[in-house]
Parts: C-alpha cells; structure tokens; sequence
C-alpha cells in the first residue's frame, strides 16, 4: 500500500537560502530511489519561508529505505539550524 506524506518546514528568517539548497539537494536523488512514486518539494511563493514535500513511496519498507539513503542523511544532519519549525501530515489519496 503506497504511503503518501507532506513535511511541512519554516525556515528561519536568515536560513531560507539554505534551507532551499539542502531541501532542493533531495529532489533528484529521491526521485531515483527504488519504491519512488511521486516526490516534489515546493516553496510559497507569498510566504518563502515555508517548504512542503510531497512524497508518495509503494510502502513503508521503501519509505525506510529513503530514511537509509546517504542524501537523506546529510539532510537530516544539516537542516535543524535553519529550520525554525517541521511538521508531517501523512495523508490518504482519494480515489
């Protein structure tokens, strides 16, 4: 069963370049895994302080997989001192 998820971030005020070059970094790599359904990060165009990615994997197993990734990793070790706060919905597609 596919898992579908948006990671909601505010940067700080003074990490919003960073912020967008770390979150831009995982787009392509992502996008490459195995288990990769849909993953798209955006930034809003009147608040640019606020990214989602929208991420869709087959199943948790590949959603794992993703949390193992090297890309993901380096993410997760740099993003905290830009990101003010992060929030995740995991959300159900309407068929």
């Amino acid at each position: 069963m596919n898992v579908t998820k948006r990671v909601t971030f505010i940067a700080k005020p003074d990490g919003i370049a960073k912020m967008k070059e770390l979150l831009s970094a995982m787009v392509a790599p992502s996008k490459a895994e195995k288990g990769c359904v849909f993953y798209e990060i955006t930034q809003l165009k009147d608040r640019p302080e606020k990214f989602m990615a929208i991420e869709t994997w087959e199943n948790e197993e590949a959603l794992d997989g993703h949390r193992a990734s090297s890309h993901y990793s380096i993410y997760k070790s740099s993003f905290e001192p830009y990101c003010e706060h992060k929030y995740s919905d995991e959300l159900e597609v309407l068929k």
